[in-house]
């Protein structure tokens, strides 16, 4: 099972629609489960990400493989992605990706992270980010079924 933690509610259309369309696709390789935490809008950063480690607790559990996403984290090719993601899945029933607000992550989230993940230094906005997230999930498993999607 794939569980997706992220701060923030989707409000564009056209992100919802292409959030629905990978999911819809991932189904075929593994349930998926999407969870959206409470937005904070405070000028406090500790406040805001404390708050948020909260809620993110809530939904975590040990036999989690647990993947945070961070700027400063490990780049992989999309290949390399999915031979991660693979072999993962050998020891790990759950792989949960946890996307932070527009503070990051609380140090107590990344502590008990397996894999600090970016997918580059440019900064993207978390909600087009849930979808190349969620796109490149379903190239993975696109490449480790050595199904045609991949170039």
């Amino acid at each position: 099972m794939i569980k997706l933690i992220t701060t923030g509610k989707i409000k564009e259309k056209y992100l919802k629609e292409a959030i629905s369309e990978y999911t819809k696709r991932l189904s075929k390789y593994t349930k998926l489960e999407i969870i959206e935490l409470n937005d904070y809008d405070f000028d406090n950063k500790n406040i805001v990400l404390e708050k948020e480690k909260e809620q993110i607790l809530k939904h975590i559990s040990d036999k989690d493989y647990i993947v945070t996403l961070e700027i400063e984290g490990k780049q992989f090719s999309s290949t390399e992605f999915a031979e991660k993601i693979n072999n993962i899945f050998i020891n790990n029933s759950n792989i949960t990706f946890i996307i932070g607000g527009s503070y990051g992550l609380h140090d107590d989230i990344k502590k008990k992270s397996n894999l600090a993940l970016s997918f580059s230094k440019f900064t993207f906005p978390h909600q087009l980010f849930r979808v190349i997230l969620l796109e490149q999930i379903y190239r993975a498993f696109k490449i480790i079924k050595n199904e045609s999607y991949h170039k």
